[in-house]
Formats: structure tokens, C-alpha cells, sequence
């Protein structure tokens, strides 16, 4: 039998020059130069959304899901690392709460399910992530 793994993940985002990228219904979004850390859940299977995520930024993502796909899809966006907490339990919006004491939010991005402010927050960097009890996280 095989075990699929489940859990919360942090992209760690490097957004080279600014750029202005449509997000569905948020509409028009400056995103700053500099680091961006989004939270996200996978509880059907955390490598495959990841496998999707880096797809997505390749540039060979022919499918918009959620708001990060508008993002990841844009030459000037690199995913830098992944980071993740292998768990079953939903605890997306508590990581996310945890990574907004430490950066910017872009209002409403990534929680149209959910009371929080964001999910994507610009950073100062990404050394904090292990400390919120993430792994990094390799593909094969």
C-alpha cells in the first residue's frame, strides 16, 4: 500500500522586478521585488500540489486553480525552496497567521476559503521557516 503524504507547505517565492499580474477576482496586483513565502495545504497529496506548483512556475501549467498559478505563472517569479509539515490535520491558516508576524501580506491572496488576511506574505528572507517547524522539502 502506498502512503500518500499529506500537509501544510511554504513556497519560498523570489520575485526578481516588480510586476503587475491580474489574480482573478483580486484583479490587478503589484508584487514588489524581493522574498515571498505562500502558504498552502495539500491534504490529497503534498507532492503531487508541489510537483503542480513547479510545473506551474516552468511555465508548462495549463491550469488556474488558485491565485499563485496567476503569480507562479510570470517570467520574473522563481520558486526558490519548499518547506513543509507532513500532517493530516488542517493547519494552513495557523502557519499562516505565523508567517504574517514576520512579513507583508498581499491582501486577500490564497484565502477566499478562509478568515485569514492573506497567504502570501512578502519577507525579509527565508531562514525563519525551520523554525516554524517546517522541513525542506526535495522532489525527486
Amino acid at each position: 500500500m502506498i502512503m500518500v503524504k499529506k500537509g501544510v507547505y511554504c513556497l519560498a517565492i523570489t520575485v526578481e522586478e516588480p510586476v503587475d499580474i491580474t489574480v482573478g477576482a483580486l484583479g490587478r496586483l503589484e508584487f514588489l521585488s524581493g522574498s515571498y513565502v505562500y502558504v498552502g495545504s495539500a491534504l490529497n497529496g503534498i507532492e503531487a500540489r508541489l510537483r503542480r506548483h513547479i510545473k506551474t512556475s516552468r511555465g508548462r501549467g495549463e491550469t488556474t486553480h488558485w491565485h499563485i498559478d496567476y503569480l507562479l505563472r510570470a517570467p520574473e517569479v522563481e520558486i526558490e525552496d519548499l518547506f513543509v509539515k507532513l500532517t493530516d490535520l488542517r493547519e494552513e491558516c495557523e502557519f499562516a497567521d505565523s508567517v504574517s508576524e514576520l512579513g507583508k501580506p498581499t491582501k486577500g491572496f490564497g484565502c477566499s476559503d478562509c478568515r485569514c488576511v492573506s497567504h502570501l506574505f512578502r519577507v525579509e528572507g527565508f531562514d525563519f521557516l525551520p523554525r516554524l517547524g517546517l522541513k525542506p522539502f526535495y522532489l525527486d
